[in-house]
């Protein structure tokens, strides 16, 4: 049999929960689109989303070590498949839309800027009206891909990328404004923070930062020893304890496991992401950002020659020299730092 659109919105309309959300049922598009024959509305905004540019520049960004040479390390291109795969199987055991959730965790991390959350933090301090990496992730679908025209995606999506960024704040934020209005994007919002408890430890364990000995034994009790007994405990827990009341659904974990994840979260703050072993490294790359940040707001010909033509608004200019530099990878930015600010050797024939 072949599934047309039609076909697979009959399915989802026959199987999903009542809470679910539904492709036949979107409240659409920034612009009008003819709806696609073969393809639901998420399952083309998942595609666009892993056809574009900015999602392929996800593999040289840095999730938690710097630009890591070693392969077993992940990128922020790991992570977010990894989020992905997490949110996809909460979703099918929850009768969620997957494709609306794998096509918010593949495009959850677009924004990020070089140098991880060290790139957010100095943007954000000298960008006017400062930076964020979930509004630049919306900015990267709207405006900035395919040479200006945007992704056009559904508004389904659009708000799971924005509202999927939580640093230290609850799991599960008491303020419905700051959760995404379908379940599908509140999914992605605690995949992601299951995904980055399991695999940032799993990092710092191989990359010699911290040792099996230095986790909390209270949260390894309850989650698991091993990185697939983590996350397993996290999902399961997850399903078990979510609430279902006809067409409600309240997403929660029981009191002692959302301990164990804030326990784990708090450590990896305090004993990976700000030691100094990792931390020097984003310390010297707030220099490169910072650096390469003001001489592109100063430089009319080089502004021309990497960005293109110059505007004599400050506002606008600084606006495309803040979107050039989020969109950088780690490589590329080291490498355009080093090709303006380092001298040449002098060849000599």
């Amino acid at each position: 049999m072949i599934l047309l659109r039609l076909d697979i919105e009959k399915r989802e309309r026959d199987w999903l929960a009542p809470y679910a959300a539904r492709a036949a049922e979107s409240r659409g598009r920034l612009v009008y689109e003819p709806e696609c024959e073969l393809r639901t509305a998420f399952q083309r905004d998942r595609d666009r989303i892993t056809h574009s540019k900015a999602f392929r520049r996800l593999k040289h960004k840095t999730q938690v070590f710097l630009s890591p040479t070693g392969d077993h390390y992940r990128t922020r291109l790991t992570h977010t498949l990894e989020v992905a795969q997490i949110a996809r199987t909460i979703s099918r055991a929850l009768r969620l839309n997957e494709d609306l959730t794998e096509a918010i965790s593949l495009g959850h991390d677009l924004g990020h800027t070089p140098f991880g959350h060290a790139g957010e933090d100095v943007l954000n301090e000298i960008f006017p009206g400062g930076f964020s990496h979930h509004e630049q992730g919306l900015r990267v679908t709207d405006c900035l891909e395919k040479n200006g025209k945007g992704l056009n995606l559904t508004l389904e999506v659009r708000d799971g990328i924005v509202k999927h960024s939580k640093g230290k704040s609850p799991i599960i934020s008491p303020d419905p404004k700051k959760m995404a209005f379908t379940v599908e994007g509140r999914v992605v919002r605690i995949a992601d923070i299951i995904a980055y408890i399991a695999h940032d430890i799993d990092d710092a364990l191989r990359g010699g930062v911290i040792r099996e000995s230095d986790i909390p034994a209270d949260c390894l009790r309850v989650l698991g020893d091993r990185t697939s007994a983590r996350i397993n405990s996290m999902v399961l827990n997850l399903v078990r304890n979510t609430r279902i009341n006809g067409r409600d659904i309240v997403l929660g974990f029981s009191p002692e496991v959302e301990e164990a994840m804030i326990g784990l979260r708090d450590f990896l703050y305090d004993h990976v992401y700000d030691v100094n072993k990792v931390h020097e490294d984003f310390i010297r790359s707030t220099k490169v950002v910072r650096e390469l940040y003001e001489i592109f707001m100063q430089e009319k010909s080089l502004f021309r020659k990497e960005i293109g033509p110059w505007p004599e608004d400050e506002t606008q200019r600084a606006r495309e020299v803040c979107d050039f530099i989020a969109g950088m990878t780690d490589r590329y930015a080291l490498d355009l730092y080093q090709r303006i600010f380092l001298p040449k050797p002098w060849a000599v024939f």
